[in-house]
């Protein structure tokens, strides 16, 4: 993405807010590509269209680096420790016990989790 942002005018001169569109755009065709595949049996054009809205979230980390905001590593860093976070019951210590989980239960522990997240928003 930074060498097509260096060597394109169009890319090199998009901005979040004007690719704002685009990424709903992406967004949109993802969902209708999930319900063409749950129709179908297919999932060629979820598979498509996941790797069109993944660009999106790359350009907008390419932008980021550019104004020296954060970098896509920052993202996916990020992501995963909230996944470490909002899943005790795979990565941390209730995981070790062998313990099958409820859904219920595990829908707790990720709402316990976010509201941690929203208490010490520092994250």
């Amino acid at each position: 993405m930074r060498t097509m942002r260096d060597r394109c005018a169009w890319k090199g001169a998009q901005t979040h807010e004007s690719l704002a569109r685009f990424l709903r755009e992406e967004s949109d065709e993802v969902l209708e590509a999930i319900d063409e595949g749950t129709a179908t049996g297919s999932w060629d054009h979820l598979r498509e269209e996941l790797g069109d809205l993944l660009l999106q979230i790359y350009f907008h980390a390419a932008i980021a680096e550019s104004a020296g905001a954060f970098t896509m590593d920052d993202v996916i860093a990020g992501l995963t420790e909230k996944m470490l976070r909002r899943n005790p019951h795979v990565f941390g210590p209730e995981a070790e016990s062998g313990r099958e989980f409820t859904l219920e239960e595990i829908e707790e522990l990720w709402q316990a989790a976010k509201a941690a997240e929203r208490a010490n928003p520092q994250r």
